[in-house]
């Protein structure tokens, strides 16, 4: 099976400007392509997880990455998939999530001599000279065809700043800077930016004439990958100091019934033949996919000795209500009044509630258990010695857990 054929098996593209060509370029390892990353975080997360598996399954197929941070459009902001403007930052901010991007990048990508690259389109965008850049670019746009581009349209309503709208621009201006400078021949992105893409394909190819080999790729990337992404406690990030490998073992090891296949085909780097046998698991055997699955993306990010660690600890959990690597909180000498410490207190210092109302709610609704025991007393309270030593586990529902030990 050819790289291109993996791909479309895997169900990662959707669409594609010009099918034969990209075929050619990647089964061949001769593309040279980027996808973009904005550095809104000191850290990526799982909503970035398709991109970055996707990279990896390229480059081992002969063909070249480039990871393309957006430290310039980072400073204004992009207005795709969203309902309001984001954030500016500041130029320190930026850099130093960018050294965070690369770190862990790497886990993915292989950024020695020649093999992939990482660049800042803050290079070319920050020293740009206005009247200059509407000169040579402004001409290739209408804006009758941009204002019917949807991630504008998604905007008209609440109103679109001068400044958002000309971020087509500059992602046009990226591709086309990336083609000048590296060769760049390809790019993907997700289906929020299939307007923004064909604008830089479009750019080259009036800029440098029809024979300039300018490819654009779409993939659900952004759909699924913030579906992903998105957890009742927010995201899931790939930083071990925000979400642990144990924590990140568990999102995945939770996830819909429905999506486990999906996710395997998308994320992992099992054959698809073996992928192809799960079809149909039920019951214990869906968990089991559930823990392959698991196992494979903690590996993939936290290495395999974490991998083990998460779903030795995951598995005991489950048998014995007791886990080693599982999120820990820790309680100090003064968070206990007169020698004990209520029950609503607790989940609120591991945070398994955010206020004490519910807290309460979720003892009455009989989903706190502490050490398997279930409590229904909402005055429920307990001394130091109960934990002492390894601690206790505290559990809310079926899915959410600490470790709650005295420090």
């Amino acid at each position: 099976m050819t790289i291109f054929d993996e791909l479309k098996d895997r169900g990662l593209l959707a669409q594609l400007t010009d099918e034969e060509e990209i075929k050619e370029l990647i089964n061949n390892g001769k593309a040279t392509f980027y996808i973009g990353f904005d550095p809104t975080a000191d850290s990526l997360h799982v909503g970035h997880f398709m991109a970055l598996c996707l990279m990896k399954r390229l480059q081992m197929a002969g063909n070249k990455p480039i990871a393309l941070i957006g430290g310039g459009t980072g400073m204004v902001g992009d207005p795709s998939g969203r309902s309001d403007m984001r954030s500016m930052m500041t130029k320190e901010t930026i850099d130093h999530n960018c050294e965070c991007f690369k770190k862990q990048m790497s886990r993915f990508i292989d950024f020695s001599e020649g093999k992939a690259l990482m660049v800042n389109n803050a290079e070319w965008l920050l020293d740009l000279n206005y009247i200059e850049f509407l000169r040579e670019i402004g001409p290739h746009f209408s804006v009758n065809r941009m204002l019917t581009a949807e991630c504008y349209k998604q905007r008209m309503e609440k109103g679109l700043s001068f400044l958002e709208f000309n971020y087509m621009l500059m992602q046009s201006y990226d591709f086309y800077e990336l083609f000048r400078r590296y060769g760049c021949n390809m790019q993907f992105g997700g289906d929020d930016q299939w307007s923004n893409m064909l604008g830089g394909t479009e750019l080259i190819r009036r800029k440098l004439g029809k024979d300039a080999y300018a490819m654009t790729i779409t993939l659900l990337l952004n759909s699924e990958g913030n579906k992903m992404g998105k957890t009742q406690k927010g995201a899931v990030w790939l930083d071990p100091e925000k979400t642990s490998p144990f924590e990140f073992y568990q999102y995945w090891r939770n996830v819909a019934d429905a999506d486990v296949l999906k996710c395997l085909r998308m994320l992992t780097f099992l054959p698809l033949d073996q992928i192809k046998e799960m079809d149909g698991w039920e019951g214990s055997q869906l968990n089991q996919a559930k823990e392959i699955l698991a196992y494979e993306l903690t590996s993939l990010v936290h290495g395999e000795e974490e991998a083990v660690k998460a779903q030795e600890s995951a598995r005991a959990l489950f048998s014995t209500g007791a886990a080693a690597q599982m999120p820990t909180t820790e309680l100090t000498e003064e968070d206990f009044e007169e020698g004990s410490i209520d029950m609503i207190t607790v989940l609120c210092k591991t945070g398994l509630v955010k206020s004490r109302s519910e807290g309460r709610r979720a003892i009455e609704q009989g989903g706190v258990v502490l050490e398997g025991e279930k409590i229904t007393d909402i005055k429920a309270a307990f001394g130091k010695d109960t934990f002492a030593g390894e601690g206790v586990v505290v559990k809310r529902g079926k899915k959410n857990f600490r470790r709650v030990i005295l420090k």
